[in-house]
């Protein structure tokens, strides 16, 4: 494939996350162009829209290298209603159009990575010469009521349609199995990169019995299990628990004194802050939004050397025998698992090894989506 057109779930302006480095892969990969498509709104408003904090306000760096190209859509709020469809292609006409053009022009590979009545047109009608649709999450459950039930039906549709289904979790490989047996897991990554060196020396003094950084980075959405959190505080009265991130999702009470919170901040500062931490958090709640989930961060605090402590959500429920990696759901069990934790070790060539094993470039080229 010479090109490629990426319908993204993120916008190109945020934290570089799975669609931007499969992008920079292709082009590493290919030395093709990318046309990359911003989400727009495929769900009724919600009062919860307007506490959604800016690109810049996330902590997300803007940087658009020369052969990417970001196109906008102009769409309604409407998709999930009768007719509003039929409205939106008005306003995306345009975009649409520019899609054609650009397959026209060279053997294009389309992925889609949100499903939306526009990907599904696109998918049916750009001339793309191959398409791929990349399930990261259950993106249904993350909606309610007739927006749920209108994504559900143009997803199974794209699905349905696409040459290729990758998927990024062993419960969405579930999830598609009666409709696509074919469909290729592909977990998430890292990228080695962008990662700071680890500091192993402070990490040879886990267990040094001296006062730890218990660390977050990420969203504190709705499946931030804040229970969780403060149990665990609790009980580690003398250790510091860091969060770093935007929260979308208020504590529903007062925090104990030694939990600090602290604003979001650019990717790169956020892992140089992550150097910091002596152990990483991954308290997330199990239900249907969380069930399709493989953390990122999970490759990230392990490609640091830091031992993981983590609900048993998603992804993370396999993973109870890795390696310094703790699955903890009851609250009164905090303590030992953050012992235990502390008891790790990793040296630089485990550390070495984890990050290339689980790099993005590794995960993609085991895909086989350009064959």
């Amino acid at each position: 494939m010479r090109q490629l057109v990426y319908v993204s779930p993120l916008p190109w302006a945020s934290f570089a996350q799975r669609p931007h480095k499969f992008v920079e892969w292709f082009h590493a990969t290919t030395g093709g162009r990318v046309l990359w498509i911003d989400p727009y709104a495929t769900r009724l408003p919600a009062l919860r829209d307007l506490r959604r904090p800016s690109a810049i306000a996330s902590g997300a760096t803007v940087h658009r290298p020369e052969w990417v190209t970001v196109e906008g859509v102009r769409a309604l709020p409407i998709e999930p209603i009768p007719g509003g469809t039929l409205i939106n292609r008005l306003g995306w006409r345009q975009v649409a159009e520019r899609v054609a053009r650009f397959c026209a022009a060279e053997k294009t590979l389309l992925v889609i990575g949100k499903p939306s009545a526009l990907a599904f047109d696109l998918l049916r009608h750009a001339g793309a010469a191959c398409s791929a649709y990349d399930s990261m999450d259950d993106f249904p459950a993350f909606y309610t009521g007739v927006s749920r039930a209108a994504l559900a039906r143009v997803e199974a549709r794209i699905a349905a349609d696409v040459d290729r289904l990758l998927v990024s979790s062993t419960a969405l490989r579930t999830r598609w199995q009666t409709l696509r047996p074919d469909a290729c897991l592909v977990y998430n990554g890292l990228d080695p990169s962008i990662l700071p060196a680890p500091d192993v020396a402070k990490l040879a003094r886990l267990g040094d019995g001296r006062p730890k950084i218990i660390g977050y980075l990420g969203t504190m959405g709705p499946w931030f299990d804040w229970v969780w959190l403060t149990a665990l505080a609790r009980q580690r009265p003398n250790d510091r628990v860091r969060l770093i991130g935007p929260v979308f999702s208020q504590p529903p009470g007062a925090l104990p004194s030694n939990v600090q919170m602290l604003p979001p901040v650019p990717h790169a500062e956020a892992l140089k802050a992550m150097r910091e931490f002596d152990i990483g958090l991954i308290p997330f709640i199990r239900n249907q939004l969380t069930g399709g989930v493989d953390p990122i961060k999970f490759y990230e605090y392990r490609a640091m050397g830091l031992p993981v402590i983590s609900t048993g959500f998603g992804e993370m429920a396999l993973r109870g025998n890795e390696p310094a990696t703790f699955l903890i759901d009851a609250p009164d069990q905090l303590g030992d698992a953050i012992d235990a934790a502390l008891r790790c070790r990793a040296s630089d060539v485990d550390i070495a090894e984890f990050r290339e094993a689980n790099s993005w470039r590794a995960r993609f080229d085991a895909s086989s989506v350009l064959e």
